[in-house]
């Protein structure tokens, strides 16, 4: 069956891709939803340009679509069906237990037409992260939400001694309600690395984002 893949660029998103792969679904597209002014993506605040890079990395085509939070769900619903009109039957989606997410996800995969698959749904925090390290996948924290976390945690990666920080802290070990957001860079569904090499932190309000504002892919091996 032939699938896209709701994509942000951060860990859930591509393990979900990976899983869905695994489990014989064809994923022939990403869709990756932008700010308004298209510059940005509207989850993670990460250039438009970088998750391109990453897509080509990965060696999966990707669509995006700007929107504002009110015509988002109208945007989302027109790229879907140009894919329907290309033989894609289902879509893949990253979250983990967030019931509105998943209400949202399901009526509007079943106002058109498509199935929704949620490969992460339910799954343990501990187990997806174990997964995400395990399987070889390199992520980095792009954004973290003050109140949680501080900007010294901006461009760390996701390895054991990050989780076991996280978990003395408190904080959700895959940050479902905002507490960071990470970019992949790497991992067993990209034929190339994705490499940062010029970053600098900027303030938003109440989240703190590593800007990346110079990038290269690297052949791997």
């Amino acid at each position: 069956m032939k699938a896209f893949c709701s994509w942000s660029g951060g860990k859930d998103s591509c393990l979900a891709c990976y899983r869905a792969m695994r489990e014989g679904l064809e994923v022939c597209c990403l869709l990756n939803m932008l700010s308004e002014d298209g510059s940005r993506a509207r989850s993670h605040g990460l250039r438009a340009e970088v998750l391109m890079a990453q897509s080509e990395a990965v060696g999966i085509p990707m669509i995006q679509r700007a929107a504002s939070w009110e015509s988002y769900e109208g945007e989302f619903k027109r790229a879907v069906l140009a894919l329907k009109e290309e033989g894609i039957e289902a879509g893949v989606f990253g979250d983990i237990d967030l019931i509105e997410h998943r209400e949202w996800i399901e009526r509007v995969c079943r106002e058109l037409g498509v199935k929704p698959v949620l490969p992460l749904w339910g799954s343990d925090r501990e187990e997806v992260m174990e997964e995400l390290i395990s399987a070889g996948f390199e992520a980095v924290v792009v954004a973290v939400r003050k109140d949680a976390l501080g900007p010294e945690w901006l461009g760390r990666g996701i390895d054991d001694r990050f989780v076991d920080e996280l978990r003395g802290k408190g904080i959700d070990l895959c940050g479902e309600e905002g507490e960071y957001h990470t970019l992949v860079i790497d991992g067993p569904i990209f034929s190339r690395r994705l490499v940062i090499e010029r970053a600098e932190i900027v303030d938003r309000g109440e989240v703190t984002f590593l800007d990346i504002t110079g990038f290269k892919l690297e052949t791997k091996g």
